[in-house]
């Protein structure tokens, strides 16, 4: 947020029409300053810029299958072609658990919010950069650049779960009662999971381009250290609390068990997910605002 300080400079005359009069005047000139040190989020100028953020939000899916033949079926395919592979590969041939459920929907239910983080991360991190002549010649907040990425993966996470129900018709599986209450929490974690980590990412990205290369290769390795291919059983007792440091990890197995009718989660991972996911959100968020204002001068 901007302050802004009146001066006057009264020894510049102003000249008048005639018929006015001759006396001099003092032009006022306002002068705007950025504020140093940490600035609060202001949700409702997000709000009034929702416009931007729409258009942001689908720009980045036209782009995304612009001259592709098979369009936004490529959102089905990113979740269902990896359940396919790992069915075969750990389902089939490694014999991996996976606490009673059809190995196909276990894998599924956890690629389809998996590739929603994944793929919002990626894109929350390049928005910025991919976006220079935004960032420094119009105004508008910063903030909703990454949040179209958000708003955008949403899309897909929305295409790569209407299949996997379907899904769970083939298999005949009928999820819990309170999966109508568990699920949207749990979506909503994931959400602020990924709004987090992209905003820290995003911000860093503009200062150092070595973020946008390694972010990828991150993300594959923290696939692997989500219980995605495995259970979160697996996992000793007494190293759970540490595992579920990772904000995916109460969103897979929490769906899984809304859904499928695995095993309840460890409440203690659970709520330790859940933690970390917002201390990710906040602090990311509160981070970009704190560094906004230099963007201008990286990207």
């Amino acid at each position: 947020m901007s302050s802004a300080v009146d001066l006057e400079l009264a020894s510049r005359p102003v000249s008048t029409p005639a018929g006015v009069g001759a006396e001099r005047r003092a032009a006022r000139v306002r002068i705007i300053q950025a504020r140093r040190g940490w600035r609060a989020v202001d949700l409702a100028e997000l709000w009034r810029y929702r416009g931007v953020l729409s258009f942001l939000a689908r720009r980045d899916l036209k782009v995304r299958y612009a001259q592709t033949t098979l369009g936004a079926l490529w959102a089905v395919f990113q979740p269902l072609m990896p359940t396919v592979i790992f069915t075969i590969v750990f389902g089939l041939l490694g014999k991996m658990p996976s606490d009673g459920a059809p190995y196909a929907l276990f894998a599924l239910t956890a690629l389809v919010a998996w590739t929603y983080f994944a793929a919002a991360v990626l894109s929350a991190t390049n928005s910025l950069i991919a976006n220079p002549e935004l960032v420094t010649k119009v105004y508008f907040p910063r903030l909703a650049l990454p949040a179209a990425s958000l708003l955008a993966a949403l899309v897909d996470f929305g295409l790569g779960f209407v299949v996997l129900l379907a899904l769970m018709l083939v298999y005949r599986v009928v999820p819990r009662p309170q999966a109508v209450l568990v699920a949207p929490v749990l979506i909503a974690q994931m959400v602020i999971a990924a709004a987090g980590t992209g905003c820290w990412l995003s911000a860093l990205s503009a200062r150092y381009r070595d973020v946008k290369h390694v972010t990828p290769v991150l993300l594959q390795i923290l696939m692997y250290a989500s219980p995605v291919v495995y259970p979160l059983s697996l996992i000793p007792p007494a190293y759970r609390s540490f595992y579920a440091i990772n904000p995916m990890v109460g969103v897979i197995e929490g769906l899984r068990a809304a859904l499928l009718g695995t095993r309840l989660i460890d409440p203690t991972a659970l709520a330790v997910s859940g933690s970390v996911s917002v201390l990710l959100f906040v602090s990311g968020v509160l981070y970009f605002r704190r560094t906004e204002r230099v963007f201008a001068d990286f990207v």
